[in-house]
């Protein structure tokens, strides 16, 4: 019971930190981003050849997540209980249904990156030097990341993308980067630009 209170208690503290956080200069709305797209990209048909999509997923139950974490917590039908989501995350410290896909990508240096929110979590699309944990303690321990990313300690308010809302940064230098979500830190993409 003291494991779920500290989890319950963590949460709470992020989720009130997140609700009412935006940046007005980043579109809300999923398709603001893409309706001005010239024509489909490699890795995405609705994305321009000027951006690359990244598509922040999770299958939160807003029932269970909500009674656990918080009113508002989760913005969707459906989905994984709250406490099989804790049990993916102790049995094998990971959540599969909360991810970046793709893992994977590339993009040349110019191009933007538009980062999607389709979950019903906040989530954050951070880059960081070295993966590591994230703002959620309790979750960085369920998910073998105990190493804060230094990144995550430095959030500011418009770092956070709310369900439906996007987040965007451009490409300025052609290296390897890595992305990670600060409050579920297994949440990953590696971005490799030229």
């Amino acid at each position: 019971m003291h494991a779920q209170f500290s989890l319950t208690a963590g949460f709470v503290v992020v989720s009130i930190a997140l609700f009412g956080c935006g940046d007005p200069s980043r579109p809300t709305d999923p398709s603001a981003g893409l309706s001005g797209a010239s024509g489909p990209s490699a890795s995405n048909p609705l994305a321009s050849h000027s951006e690359r999509l990244i598509s922040m997923m999770d299958a939160c139950d807003p029932t269970t997540f909500n009674a656990a974490i918080g009113p508002g917590t989760c913005l969707r039908q459906g989905g994984v209980r709250f406490a099989n989501f804790i049990a993916q995350l102790t049995h094998t410290q990971n959540a599969g249904a909360w991810h970046f896909a793709p893992p994977t990508t590339t993009a040349r240096v110019g191009q933007t990156l538009h980062a999607i929110n389709r979950g019903g979590e906040v989530h954050t699309f951070t880059r960081v030097a070295a993966f590591g944990g994230g703002i959620v303690p309790v979750l960085n321990g369920l998910s073998g990341n105990p190493v804060v990313a230094p990144e995550c300690t430095a959030l500011e308010p418009d770092d956070f993308v709310a369900p439906g809302a996007s987040y965007e940064e451009e490409v300025q230098a052609a290296s390897t980067q890595r992305f990670q979500c600060c409050i579920h830190p297994w949440m990953r993409t590696i971005v490799h630009t030229h």
